[in-house]
C-alpha cells in the first residue's frame, strides 16, 4: 500500500484527525460504546491518544496485519444498548466499517486541505482501492465497503445527512472544540495560548463536512471560514520548507512516544 503508507506517514493527516473523531462519535452506535467508558466524558480526547498510533501502526508497522487483528478483538466484547434502547455490538459491519470510513475521509480531507496538488483521478482511485485493502487487514466482514471512491463519497455523504445524530459524546467533544480545548495531535496536555486554541478550534470544526456543520447548527460565520483557508494554505505553502524526512521521523517518534505513554490507558473490554 506504498500511496497510503507515504500519506500515513505523514504529519498533515493527523489533522483532520479530530474532526473525523466527531463524526465517529455522530454515529449513534459508536457514540454509545464510546461514552460507555467510564473516562470518556472526563477526557475525550485521551481516546484519540490510546487509539491512533495502533491504527497508523497497521500500515506503518512491519507487523501490521497482526495489530489490526488484535485491535479488531479488542471489540468483541463491546456492545450495549444506546439511549434510545438501539442495541449496539463493535464488530456489527456497518459499525465498525464506519470507523474505518472516517479515517479513510481522513486521509482524503487532509491531502485536499493541506497538501498542494492534490490527488489525480488515478491516484485517487488507487488509494482508495488501498484503504479498501487496509480495512481487509482487520477480519471483519467487506459487506459494507463501497467498492470505488464515487461510491465510497455518496454511501458517506448519505450517512452524513441521514443517520448521523448529536450524540451526548459527540456533542461533548464538539463544545471542547468550540471553546478552543482541543489538542493538536499527539500533544497530550492542553495548549492554552490563545493563537493555539482558536488554531484548534478553526482545524476541528472547518474540516467538518459544511452540509454537517448546517444541519447540526454548528457555529461557523464567514470570518471563521476566512482564517480556517488562510491556515490551509499555510499548511500547505508551509510543508515546502521541511524536507519530507524530517516530519515523517518526527511523525514516527510522536506516535511511538505516545503508543508508550498511552500503553496502560488503552481501553480491555470486560470479561
Amino acid at each position: 500500500m506504498p500511496l497510503l503508507h507515504a500519506y500515513l506517514s505523514d504529519v498533515r493527516t493527523l489533522l483532520t484527525g479530530g474532526s473525523a473523531g466527531v463524526l465517529q462519535l455522530m454515529y449513534p452506535p459508536l457514540g454509545a460504546a464510546v461514552a460507555a467508558q467510564s473516562d470518556f466524558f472526563g477526557d475525550p480526547f485521551g481516546r484519540v491518544y490510546r487509539s491512533v498510533p495502533q491504527i497508523w501502526a497497521t500500515v506503518l508497522a512491519p507487523d501490521g496485519p497482526e495489530r489490526a487483528r488484535r485491535i479488531r478483538d479488542l471489540h468483541r466484547g463491546i456492545q450495549g444498548s444506546d439511549g434510545a434502547g438501539r442495541p449496539y455490538h463493535a464488530l456489527d459491519p456497518e459499525t465498525f466499517w464506519w470507523a474505518h470510513a472516517t479515517f479513510t475521509w481522513e486521509v482524503f480531507e487532509a491531502i485536499r486541505l493541506f497538501f498542494r496538488g492534490g490527488l489525480g483521478a488515478l491516484d485517487r482511485d488507487r488509494l482508495y482501492a488501498e484503504t479498501i485493502r487496509w480495512y481487509e487487514l482487520y477480519g471483519v466482514s467487506s459487506r459494507p465497503v463501497p467498492a470505488t471512491y464515487r461510491e465510497f463519497t455518496a454511501k458517506f455523504d448519505g450517512i452524513c445527512s441521514h443517520t448521523l445524530e448529536m450524540t451526548p459524546a459527540a456533542r461533548r467533544t464538539l463544545d471542547m472544540a468550540l471553546a478552543g480545548e482541543w489538542r493538536p495531535p499527539l500533544v497530550r496536555r492542553n495548549f492554552r495560548d490563545p493563537l493555539t486554541r482558536g488554531a484548534g478550534r478553526l482545524v476541528v470544526i472547518g474540516s467538518l463536512p459544511a452540509g454537517l456543520r448546517a444541519r447540526f447548527a454548528i457555529r461557523w460565520t464567514r470570518w471563521d471560514e476566512r482564517r480556517f483557508r488562510l491556515l490551509c494554505a499555510s499548511f500547505r505553502h508551509g510543508f515546502r520548507i521541511v524536507p519530507p524526512p524530517v516530519h515523517r521521523r518526527a511523525l514516527g517518534f510522536g506516535l511511538r512516544s505516545v503508543g508508550v505513554l498511552t500503553r496502560r490507558e488503552r481501553f480491555v473490554p470486560p470479561r
